[in-house]
């Protein structure tokens, strides 16, 4: 190597064209990238560890069990097939090209009975929680309706109703709203005095101290009370939909059970029994438990989770 490449490498100007410092930010910015990756990669294969693994290996255990049992004769194959029986009858409603549409009456009206069970039970539950006299005459009421099956009401709201999708979105909102009402005053009631005292300081008064300070606060309890209202939806959904037969109301999960149950299809209805459970599950999964996340993150408690 001659002189002048040892004192243009010694220099910089070699290796960073643009001068030893922009060659230096550009140098420490890789490396801040190579060490922000590595913990990425760490974090996708713990969320593969601890998230999706475990419920993985559940099912294939069910599975197993399950077909053991049948292989062992345990029980009457007519009263306990196998899951290839039921996988059958799920290829059979793809076939037929039923499967998504069933699944999407149920989702439907559970999503939107679900969405207005909210718009009543949060006002409703900031009523209670926040005015004496509400509470003393509301309170028990909203308590006994959430311990109520919701079953109980199938047959006031065929009466009062028909049967329509109106009788179904009624037993919906009777289902989920004492739930969605309860979880926000006990997350209100568990927001610390301090808080109020801080913000009506601050000029967040009335509506204002609601919105900014009280829901805010109290949305650990509030977001709970959501994931139970959901519950609620839709096990009501499915009481209303397997006693309430229509041609107006078409075909729903809980119909469907219904019908493999009274043509004594029991493939088809272990399979309606796993398509509730699955749609369920996968509400909760897709939007609940992410929000839930990002509430606990924003308040530090993710690493407690």
């Amino acid at each position: 190597m001659s002189s002048t490449d040892i004192r243009t490498a010694v220099s910089g100007r070699a290796s960073f064209p643009d001068g030893p410092e922009a060659g230096l930010g550009a140098l420490a910015a890789g490396l801040d990238a190579l060490e922000a990756e590595r913990p990425q990669r760490a974090r996708f294969r713990q969320v593969l560890r601890t998230r999706v693994l475990p419920p993985v290996l559940g099912l294939v255990l069910v599975i197993g069990l399950w077909q053991l049992a049948h292989s062992l004769r345990l029980a009457d194959p007519t009263k306990l097939p196998a899951p290839a029986d039921v996988w059958h009858a799920l290829t059979l409603l793809w076939g037929e090209g039923t499967l998504f549409s069933i699944i999407w009456t149920s989702l439907w009206r559970g999503v939107s009975g679900f969405v207005v069970a909210v718009a009543i039970g949060t006002p409703l539950g900031l009523l209670v929680a926040r005015i004496g006299p509400v509470r003393a005459a509301i309170g028990p009421v909203l308590s006994g309706l959430q311990s109520l099956p919701s079953v109980a009401w199938v047959p006031a709201a065929v009466i009062w109703l028909g049967i329509n999708n109106s009788a179904m979105y009624a037993v919906i909102l009777l289902g989920a709203t004492p739930s969605i009402a309860n979880g926000l005053i006990a997350g209100v009631d568990q927001v610390p005095p301090l808080f109020l005292r801080a913000g009506r300081t601050l000029g967040a008064h009335g509506a204002r101290g609601v919105r900014h300070v009280l829901l805010p606060a109290a949305l650990p309890g509030y977001l709970a009370g959501l994931k139970q209202g959901w519950a609620f939806s839709w096990r009501s959904l499915m009481a209303a939909e397997l006693i309430a037969s229509s041609p107006d109301l078409g075909t729903g999960l809980g119909r469907y059970l219904e019908n493999q149950r009274e043509f004594s299809d029991m493939p088809g209805v272990l399979l309606g029994i796993i398509l509730i459970f699955v749609v369920g599950v996968a509400i909760d999964l897709l939007f609940f438990s992410p929000l839930e996340r990002r509430v606990l993150r924003s308040r530090g408690l993710l690493a407690a989770r």
